[in-house]
């Protein structure tokens, strides 16, 4: 068995090539869900055209569900109706085959979920300023979303139902892009059809959302601050060693000021947090522009209030080794697709691969004053390791013991090693 570092996988013996999907040539497989796997894709057309694009495809045993195929319909069509900046655009939707399928568009950056870790691992703490940039993005992309309507004026009442730090792309540019905009809905269905209970990312959802009540705009914004609240203490709000331990906390549980983490939260952003965590929803933010305009209005008064330019700098700083060391999609030929899992190869053996459970992975001015950050290296190169199967699966093993990433495992694994060679 031959394991490449930098996410790529093979089988010997096994030639890998890209895959058409309809008018799609499916590249890189780059996420695998309970409901959908992820590609990176490119549609082709007249005269060289070429747009590379991502495509959710869902799990061959959902299509077979018609009351989750026609909610899934249903809400992709809603969200394929929003066109804005601040939410991840949705360019086609269908089936091939007995296939449902979303494209999307695709955005050359890192989630937040990934970017808050990798700053810290390098010694930085997330700045305040850039937490509440992205947030007042999020606001601006949710207040469209929530006052759309249809074309009689009728009020849509879009909510997203799934804000959290894994939804929020922030894209080397230094764009702030909402993604999967409705489809949570959809989600829920799956999880409450398989397992009796609303499962995901319970940490992230208000009060109401997870008790099974009505859901309004309102419930985003709880979302927002709890996800906000995270950046800005370094602290996850709710937590528990259960399911039922963080339902009890989101419910019920103290809810303690930033300020108890971090002392040097200004007051204007614990009350801006507050608001927004308030339980009784009549309390809360009621649209997503007022929480907005509190956001603004402190950044304006604050001695730096950054722009793109400033947060692309900051991703392209603390991301630089992964920038040069991999080939985004963006950079692949139309027929190079070396990176790109079969479809013959099974869920199963892919996620016990990735030595995790299924996760997205997708690829890579005046600055803040961060930490001075050291420079990377100034040449990368790749390693092929051949080895054993019992030797891959103690690897593997291992690494999910330490919930890592199989790559990342192998990666510090050598440079360890390396500090003896000198």
């Amino acid at each position: 068995m031959r394991y490449t570092a930098g996410n790529k996988l093979a089988k010997k013996g096994r030639t890998q090539l890209a895959r058409m999907f309809g008018k799609y040539k499916l590249l890189q497989r780059i996420a695998i869900g309970g409901m959908a796997e992820i590609f990176v894709a490119r549609r082709t057309g007249m005269e060289g055209f070429q747009k590379t694009i991502v495509i959710k495809r869902i799990r061959p045993q959902l299509s077979k569900q018609t009351s989750f195929v026609n909610m899934f319909l249903n809400e992709a069509k809603l969200a394929a109706g929003l066109n804005h900046s601040r939410i991840a655009q949705i360019y086609d939707l269908g089936c091939i085959g007995d296939s449902y399928f979303i494209a999307m568009e695709y955005i050359n950056g890192r989630d937040m979920r990934m970017v808050v870790p990798k700053a810290e691992k390098m010694g930085i703490v997330f700045p305040l300023e850039y937490s509440l940039k992205i947030a007042r993005e999020i606001c601006e992309g949710l207040y469209y979303a929530h006052r759309k309507v249809d074309g009689q004026g009728q009020p849509l009442r879009i909510v997203h139902r799934d804000v959290t730090p894994e939804n929020v792309m922030v894209s080397f540019s230094g764009e702030v892009k909402i993604l999967d905009f409705g489809i949570a809905k959809a989600e829920n269905l799956v999880s409450e059809t398989q397992a009796g209970q609303i499962k995901g990312k319970l940490a992230y959802l208000s009060p109401e959302q997870i008790s099974g009540k009505s859901v309004d705009r309102r419930s985003d914004l709880f979302s927002l601050g709890t996800v906000l609240y995270e950046w800005v203490s370094g602290h996850s709000l709710f937590s528990g060693r259960t399911d039922m331990e963080v339902y009890q906390n989101v419910v019920s549980g103290k809810i303690y000021p930033p300020s108890y983490f971090r002392e040097d939260i200004p007051e204007e952003v614990e009350d801006i947090l507050m608001k927004a965590l308030s339980r009784n929803r009549e309390e809360r933010y009621q649209t997503a522009w007022d929480m907005q305009y509190d956001i603004d209005q402190f950044l304006a008064r604050h001695e730096f209030n950054p722009t793109n330019i400033h947060l692309s700098n900051f991703m392209r700083q603390i991301f630089a080794d992964e920038l040069a060391d991999s080939k985004v999609p963006d950079e692949l030929g139309p027929d190079d697709a070396d990176s790109f899992i079969s479809d013959d190869e099974s869920d199963d053996e892919e996620q016990e691969r990735q030595g995790t459970s299924p996760a997205k992975q997708t690829p890579g001015g005046i600055v803040l004053p961060v930490p001075e950050l050291a420079d990377p290296p100034h040449e990368f190169r790749s390693i092929t390791l051949d080895i054993e199967t019992e030797e891959f699966d103690r690897l593997l093993t291992i690494a999910k013991r330490n919930q890592v990433n199989l790559t990342d495992f192998i990666k510090d694994v050598l440079r360890h090693y390396t500090k003896y060679l000198s």
